[in-house]
């Protein structure tokens, strides 16, 4: 009956069945009356109903009503149960009052019932010293509440002491965390300080020493349980692991805690595993310079049995390689790989043990985080351990989220591949086995690989190796790859610039109008006229900077510097090494070559000469000319770069403007317009190295480099000079013309190489178009 009516009473509150003024009047007094019933379990249902009405009570009623009869309830002459309800009372009204009534009427009752002499009140009033801190704020609860705590802790009743430990523990969000431990450390001695370290280690091999006879069927229900608790306690060990670093000091690690990070990384139990495996990133992070100590810790969680230490692991897999190849001792980038020796293999075991495994979500994410690896060892090792293997998984994986991992991936394999012919070799196999793959499934994740090339290479480069393989699929058999490269004609076109890739577009809208026109599957025409409508209203992008597309431009401007100067730097470091393994007999007489004739017939084959000089530069200068250029590309400085490539801009700019206006004129039209193309794209190629061409087994659609001469053999005079007609030629475009060519002649910087028979070509032409001018004239 008591406990029915206890329900009943709270369930008018909640409901609001009655006023709070009726309630109190009504309810009230039969609710305080059995507070002490001789029944625990009567006691303690009236009790929850009067906390559950403090809560809405008015301050007024709960000072008259239950504040002023508490202070006789509390003390000692009362019983035990009076004064245990008086605690949790206490802890309840400590919210609904200001800081003085607080201080001035509750903080003497707690202070009282802390130092009860009955352990019981002790514990119950210490817990609650949680909720009355919460209420007074943190200045008085560290004048006030701390103290008490700190002497509840030395309490004799051992539920006191945890009582204390628990409440300390929960409030330490209230305080500053860090200054708190901090000041703990300094109160520490070193005889505490050792105890405190001593016994932690103990905590984190708990369990682990004991040893039985009994198979796994046969081990008691109590010990397993015991074991249960064990495992607990080294996992939170290990969750904690990083704060112990601090407490002992990151340069004491080796000594004091080492071994202990060894057993944790080694536990038996995959729980204590998957918790350091999450905490090594915070390990390295704390040992800075130190990291290399924990090495082989790193290895051990990689060869995991279990894949879930290693999915832990691999969520801060960058930083943790970044951090091992850059601190320490080795931080030399040459020495990248030398402080760890089993890091490649234990990689590609990893990715073995996922892609066999049923959880391809860890695959995937161990394929998305191998994209650091160009920024952690050398491009020679990616390309031999790892470069197949994700072509591997992408021909054969049958999970399609792990196919676009490896895809993307590999894609930054590529980018930072720092040998041409190695690219090269990339690039055909893309195209061959992918974009030209009996399979659609691979030609759909050749389509998903251009998707990415897009998002992470320049434009040009796009548009050099695999604009062409990917409009070619508008003619694949199957339909679903035709719907697929529709959905990705929008990000194809915005490649494209113009005028320097008018040729790419025509052959895009031809691709587009043959579509339209062949179609015969309903889904892909309805998908090809949606696509249509979106080309036509994408606006295209210019060679010269515009204001709407600036910050685009400008961050495929950097890329498309970058891969160049991957170029140069390829370039430069096989002329140092050339160089460097010639016997001394050769350099002695390179040495007088170069005495006896000019540097530019001294220089080797193989280097691009990009920058024409005058004949008299003494070789002391070209060798630190190049000396510098080699330091520049190492470092990936882009400034110097830059000066450079914004004259070839501005010359672009100019010449493509002189070029579209005769085209809009509608005067002289043919010549004029092919003349500024072709010799503004034979500039652009001759001012490009030599290595960036590509091989003649891949297709390039290279802006301005189809019909341009070769390089190596542009600046011979013995190049037949391109025809140009001259015929049905009026005067104005014979102005235009000379105008033309007075701007080809000034216009052009002194560092960008020049076709000299191109400018022969030009001066012939210009004389003939004077002596034409002349004869109109009179």
């Amino acid at each position: 009956m008591q406990l029915t009516a206890a329900v009943s009473f709270l369930t008018i509150l909640q409901d609001e069945s009655v006023s709070i003024h009726a309630y109190t009047h009504s309810f009230l007094q039969v609710i305080l009356l059995h507070l002490e019933h001789r029944d625990t379990g009567v006691s303690n249902a009236w009790l929850e109903t009067l906390l559950s009405v403090i809560e809405v009570l008015p301050k007024e009623t709960l000072r008259h009503e239950i504040l002023n009869p508490l202070v006789s309830k509390a003390q000692l002459s009362q019983t035990v149960q009076s004064r245990l309800v008086s605690c949790k009372i206490l802890g309840k009204l400590t919210n609904k009052f200001d800081a003085h009534t607080i201080k001035r009427e509750i903080l003497p009752l707690v202070k009282s019932l802390c130092q009860d002499v009955e352990y019981e009140v002790r514990s119950c009033m210490c817990r609650q010293l949680e909720n009355i801190a919460q209420g007074i704020g943190t200045e008085l609860t560290k004048s006030v509440v701390l103290p008490e705590l700190i002497e509840l802790s030395r309490d004799e009743g051992s539920s006191v002491r945890l009582a204390a430990f628990e409440t300390l523990v929960n409030l330490l969000d209230t305080f500053d965390t860090g200054k708190l431990c901090h000041g703990l450390y300094g109160i520490f001695t070193p005889d505490q300080h050792l105890r405190f370290l001593e016994f932690y280690k103990k905590l984190c091999t708990l369990g682990l020493q004991q040893e039985n006879g009994h198979s796994e069927n046969q081990i008691p229900p109590q010990i397993l349980e015991q074991e249960k608790k064990y495992i607990s306690v080294r996992k939170n060990c290990a969750y904690n692991f990083p704060a112990m670093i601090v407490f002992v000091d990151p340069k004491n690690f080796h000594l004091e805690l080492y071994s202990t990070f060894f057993c944790l990384c080694h536990d038996p139990e995959v729980p204590v595993r998957y918790t350091i495996a999450i905490c090594f990133y915070e390990v390295s992070k704390l040992l800075n310079s130190g990291v290399y100590l924990i090495h082989k810790e790193l290895i051990t969680l990689l060869q995991d049995e279990s894949l879930e230490v290693l999915d832990a692991l691999i969520d801060h897999l960058p930083e943790i390689l970044e951090l091992m190849s850059t601190g320490g001792e080795s931080s030399v980038q040459e020495n990248k790989l030398s402080s760890l020796p089993d890091l490649i293999p234990a990689l590609t075991a990893a990715e073995q043990r996922a892609a066999a495994s049923l959880k391809w979500r860890t695959h995937e994410k161990l394929l998305q985080k191998y994209a650091c690896l160009p920024h952690v060892i050398s491009s020679d090792q990616i390309y031999y351990r790892f470069l197949q293997r994700m072509f591997t998984i992408m021909m054969t994986n049958n999970v399609l989220p792990v196919q676009k991992a490896a895809s993307r991936t590999l894609c930054i394999f590529l980018r930072y591949n720092r040998k041409q012919e190695q690219r090269h070799e990339v690039i055909q196999k893309l195209i061959e086995q992918l974009g030209q793959g009996k399979s659609y499934w691979n030609r759909l994740r050749f389509l998903d690989t251009c998707e990415f090339i897009i998002e992470i290479f320049s434009k040009s480069f796009f548009c050099k190796y695999f604009f062409l393989p990917a409009i070619e699929l508008t003619r694949d058999p199957v339909a679903n790859v035709r719907m697929k490269l529709c959905y990705l004609l929008p990000k194809v076109k915005s490649t494209l610039k113009i005028p320097a890739d008018k040729h790419l577009l025509q052959q895009l809208e031809m691709c587009v109008r043959k579509l339209l026109c062949q179609e015969k599957d309903k889904d892909v025409l309805a998908i090809v006229k949606r696509t249509v409508l979106e080309l036509d209203r994408m606006e295209m992008s210019m060679d010269s900077f515009q204001k709407k597309f600036y910050e685009k431009d400008l961050l495929d401007q950097e890329k498309e510097r970058e891969e160049l100067l991957l170029l140069e730097m390829e370039q430069l470091e096989k002329e140092k090494q050339q160089n460097d393994g010639r016997p001394t007999t050769d350099k002695m007489f390179e040495k007088k070559r170069r005495d006896t004739k000019t540097p530019t017939q001294s220089l080797p084959k193989n280097i691009p000469i990009s920058v024409p000089g005058p004949p008299s530069v003494t070789p002391s200068t070209s060798k630190e000319i190049k000396k510098s250029k080699l330091i520049r590309s190492q470092s990936f400085n882009n400034q110097a770069f830059h000066a450079k490539y914004g004259n070839l801009e501005k010359c672009a700019s100019k010449s493509s403007t002189t070029g579209y206006t005769a085209s809009v004129s509608g005067l002289g039209k043919t010549s004029l317009l092919s003349l500024t193309d072709d010799s503004f794209r034979t500039r652009n190629a001759s001012s490009v190295p030599p290595s960036f061409s590509p091989n003649t087994t891949l297709p390039s659609t290279s802006r301005g480099t189809g019909n341009s001469l070769d390089p190596k053999s542009s600046g011979s005079k013995d190049t037949q000079p391109r025809k140009a007609t001259l015929k049905n030629v009026d005067i104005f475009s014979c102005f235009l013309t000379c105008n033309w060519i007075y701007k080809l002649v000034t216009v052009f910087p002194s560092d960008v190489a020049f076709n000299g028979s191109l400018l022969t070509a030009h001066c012939h032409m210009a004389g003939w178009v004077m002596i034409s001018m002349l004869v109109v004239l009179l």
